[in-house]
């Protein structure tokens, strides 16, 4: 590491005249909150939510309303660290706690199953060493570095967080939320699909009982105070509010009565996990006017990604999670990003748009709003060139500056900003978007491509696509979409020339040449149970006056969890709904793991539902509310962690 930090700091040569004396530079605080959506803080609109140093905090900041992030965790993380979108570092998705791929590994496979419409990249499962990251800039111009919280770029100690500039490092791996347990001891036995595991990293318990994210705030705290004489670079990225919902059970009362006046939001749990993150940045924020630092020091607060709005379980499906879950929060997903569309994992707004706020006493005006579209890609070069820093020759930087706008001497002018997720989702092999203005475009992979054209100053919902009806903006838009996949060499889905359409359950001719008459019988071994189920147009429409009993069922023998069941819907009313997973017991008994989900009224929504448990699935239940109108679905799709998966397309 010493080494790579004396050859960063030797190709980055003098620094440029303007730069600020090493002494009098400013300490840097970047706090992220882990799936934190837009409308999660009393600043950005929550009448729910409880937090008011965050609020407190933008009375002193610079609060953006068109801040993007990535889809997903690794992807933004990897982002912020390097200045690059996605397409160009690798980490397209959140698998940074997974085992580093081999030297010379291609992410693009060759070839893929007749079955497979197409073929879909992988996402890299680590930081480059190669790239010069944010910390190692600040670190070879004399700041402290110190990385405290999740990291999820790498799992294995060449990728971690000391191995990438940073000086001071509290952290645990695999690390795709927490240390498996907000409470100490942190230590667990099943963290995703690593089981049993040991913890590693740096990460040491506390008194039995301590709160993760409290520990994180000792640790930034007892940082601030061995520091305060020179530079420092804080990286706190908390655990909050991140599954497997650990939360405070005195805070969570507090708002188990509680009632959201808009009637968006309103689970206690999430609730009490984001209040704990308020109180961790709200200690970090006295600690820096504790010590008289406060006015020297740029603080970001950020997320990096939108709000989860799909998980109602604990994510380690353990029954005693699950019941504290269903206590608190019954069929609740954690959070609601509305008017935002759909929530994290999804290109959508309330995938992607997400709190972003900048303060620096006497240098960003304190108190403001800014509509500039920014993202994760341009904290770095903003960063630097706000402490007047030469960028760094060897990094290619996909990030702009926006000190123009945070010092209020111009405005930001860009093409694009894009946003890239080329991995398999329902009834799509993937997806890139840009933001051009007013105008959102998102082209979904396939063969053909399918487009979404959204005027986002008029529908920030996304719920009217325009592009049949403005072809020439879809296509001005697809031509920026065109050269960001060149210029960022991006590793996107590409038609399968192995595909056959007659082995295929997702084929599109599933949808095409049937008379309803024959369709209605072909519900591809689906099997009906209490209620009716017809198909016409390629839509499945599911009815029943005993929507108690009623579901459609199917064996899944050969699929395995833990597994994600992603279905689109349409119901006018919405409702509670269930998965139910038939495995067999003892030769007497059959063991059935229930997962619930919900349904939103209206037009087409997509519902995720995550299969915790560990084995075949079995016999799956699909249980709908259709007890006061029917419900259709577009596509039922079966992803495991590890396999084939099962995709149905009607």
């Amino acid at each position: 590491m010493i080494k790579k930090i004396a050859l960063v700091a030797a190709c980055f040569g003098v620094l440029c005249s303007h730069c600020m004396a090493e002494s009098s530079r400013p300490n840097v605080v970047l706090f992220l909150v882990d799936d934190m959506g837009w409308m999660d803080c009393g600043a950005y609109g929550s009448q729910y939510y409880d937090t008011p140093n965050i609020d407190r905090f933008a009375e002193r900041a610079m609060r953006f309303t068109n801040a993007y992030s990535q889809p997903l965790c690794s992807p933004t993380r990897a982002s912020i660290l390097t200045g690059q979108y996605s397409a160009r570092h690798g980490i397209t998705s959140a698998t940074g706690h997974l085992p580093p791929q081999a030297d010379g590994h291609s992410l693009m496979a060759v070839s893929a199953s007749p079955r497979d419409a197409m073929i879909v990249p992988e996402s890299k499962n680590y930081l480059e060493p190669a790239q010069t990251t944010l910390a190692e800039m600040l670190k070879s111009v004399g700041y402290r570095t110190a990385h405290i919280g999740k990291w999820h770029l790498g799992l294995t100690p060449p990728h971690w967080p000391e191995q990438n500039g940073f000086d001071v490092a509290f952290h645990c791996h695999p690390d795709p939320g927490p240390p498996g347990n907000y409470f100490s001891p942190y230590e667990v036995t099943s963290v995703g699909t690593i089981t049993p595991r040991r913890k590693v990293g740096t990460i040491t318990d506390g008194p039995v009982g301590e709160y993760i994210v409290d520990r994180q705030a000792n640790e930034a705290v007892a940082f601030i105070e061995a520091n305060k004489t020179n530079p420092f670079y804080l990286n706190l990225w908390c655990y909050g509010v991140h599954g497997p919902w650990g939360h405070k059970e005195t805070y969570t009362k507090e708002f188990a009565n509680k009632k959201d006046p808009t009637g968006r939001q309103g689970n206690p749990i999430m609730a009490s996990m984001l209040k704990s993150v308020d109180d961790c940045f709200g200690r970090v924020i006295d600690e820096l006017d504790r010590q008289g630092i406060a006015d020297n020091t740029i603080v970001i607060f950020y997320s990096d990604n939108g709000g989860n709005t799909h998980s109602n379980v604990s994510a380690t499906g353990a029954k005693a999670a699950n019941e504290d879950w269903q206590r608190w929060a019954g069929l609740q997903a954690p959070t609601s990003n509305t008017p935002l569309r759909d929530g994290k994992g999804t290109l959508y707004e309330g995938g992607t748009r997400v709190p972003l706020m900048w303060a620096w006493a006497n240098k960003i005006a304190g108190g403001t709003t800014n509509d500039s579209v920014v993202g994760c890609i341009d904290v770095y070069p903003t960063l630097i060139d706000l402490l007047g820093i030469a960028k760094p020759s060897q990094q290619h930087f996909d990030g702009v500056s926006y000190v123009s706008v945070l010092q209020g001497t111009g405005e930001l002018e860009r093409a694009g900003y894009f946003n890239y997720h080329p991995h398999a989702g329902l009834n799509r092999a993937g997806g890139v978007s840009v933001r051009s203005g007013d105008f959102k475009l998102l082209r979904w992979f396939g063969n053909p491509s399918t487009y979404e054209l959204f005027d986002l100053s008029k529908d920030i919902s996304e719920t009217t696509n325009l592009a049949d009806q403005m072809p020439e903006k879809t296509k001005e838009l697809d031509a920026l979409i065109d050269g960001f996949l060149r210029d960022t060499r991006a590793t996107y889905p590409r038609p399968n020339p192995a595909f056959d359409p007659a082995s295929s359950k997702d084929s599109a001719s599933k949808k095409s040449n049937k008379k309803p008459s024959e369709a209605a019988s072909d519900l591809d071994a689906w099997k009906q149970r209490g209620c009716e189920a017809t198909i016409e147009d390629g839509i499945l429409k599911v009815s029943s006056s005993n929507s108690s009993e009623a579901f459609l069922g199917h064996s899944i023998g050969r699929v395995s969890a833990p597994a994600t069941v992603t279905m689109r819907l349409r119901s006018e009313s919405g409702g509670a709904g269930r998965i139910d997973c038939l495995r067999k017991g003892s030769a007497e008994s059959v063991q059935v793991i229930s997962e619930p989900f919900d349904v939103k009224p209206g037009d087409w929504n997509e519902v995720r539902v995550e299969l915790k448990h560990s084995g075949p699935i079995g016999v799956l239940r699909l249980y709908l509310p259709v007890a006061k109108s029917f419900i259709e679905i577009d596509q039922i799709d079966i992803q495991p962690v590890k396999g084939q998966g099962e995709t149905w397309a009607f």
